[in-house]
């Protein structure tokens, strides 16, 4: 761990992973998509493996590798590209239908984030999934309080893990990247933080595309975001 995380006036928080196991909602709403295109549903393994690029990035890629099982005749002549715009209208029809009843807040979230507040860090929340779908679930599981700005992988003109996203919520939240911590659960986190020049850590329980995380380079690992605070807590007391 380093010490400019001590210097901190900022938090951007990930949402999916991080604050929220979504992948039940994934599952049902692909399967409800896939169902409609006459494909063969998908597991929770395939959707852990696949999410945090943004939905765009989860539908095409699901959508590929159900045309490519061989045992489905249905896949005969079609391709994903051409599937992309019907799933990705069925895709928002039910994940809005269900967004949030088959996902859990992490255990320790609401703590951490009270304890990050009480050390005066101002919260944004920024995720590569679109922000209405982000704010709407953030309202459904009481979190939204916490945070003065919500960003979604909609909101600037790329996603993480490029660094403009969490340069512009830097912007938003009037902190200097280097006094802005990103808390996160994957690859994408890092590599966008270490590009935006702010310091990172990872939660060891999100997804992380179907890797370990510790394997990610950042400031810190940890099991839950009350252990960050604390360890931060006890720092500042040092």
């Amino acid at each position: 761990m380093v010490g400019h995380t001590l210097n901190l006036s900022a938090a951007i928080v990930d949402l999916d992973g991080t604050m929220v196991d979504t992948l039940g909602d994934f599952e049902v709403a692909l399967n409800r998509t896939l169902a409609d295109l006459d494909l063969p549903g998908v597991g929770r393994d395939l959707v852990g493996r696949t999410v945090g690029k943004g939905s765009e990035h989860l539908i095409l890629t699901v959508l590929q590798h159900q045309l490519a099982l061989p045992d489905v005749s249905a896949c005969a002549g079609r391709s994903a590209g051409a599937l992309f715009e019907a799933a990705w209208l069925r895709y928002q029809h039910h994940y809005l239908d269900i967004n949030g009843q088959y996902a859990h807040v992490y255990p320790g979230v609401f703590q951490g984030l009270r304890q990050m507040q009480d050390a005066g860090l101002r919260l944004a929340c920024l995720t590569n999934k679109p922000v209405a779908f982000a704010q709407a679930l953030l309202i459904n599981k009481g979190l939204a309080p916490f945070f003065d700005h919500v960003f979604g992988g909609d909101s600037f003109e790329s996603k993480k893990p490029d660094p403009l996203p969490l340069l512009k919520t830097c912007q938003a939240l009037g902190s200097l990247p280097g006094q802005t911590l990103m808390v996160g659960d994957s690859s994408n986190d890092a590599q966008a933080a270490r590009s935006a020049g702010c310091p990172v850590v990872l939660l060891r329980y999100g997804y992380n595309h179907g890797q370990p995380v510790d394997a990610v380079l950042a400031d810190g690992h940890f099991d839950d975001l009350t252990q960050w605070a604390l360890w931060h807590q006890a720092r500042l007391a040092a």
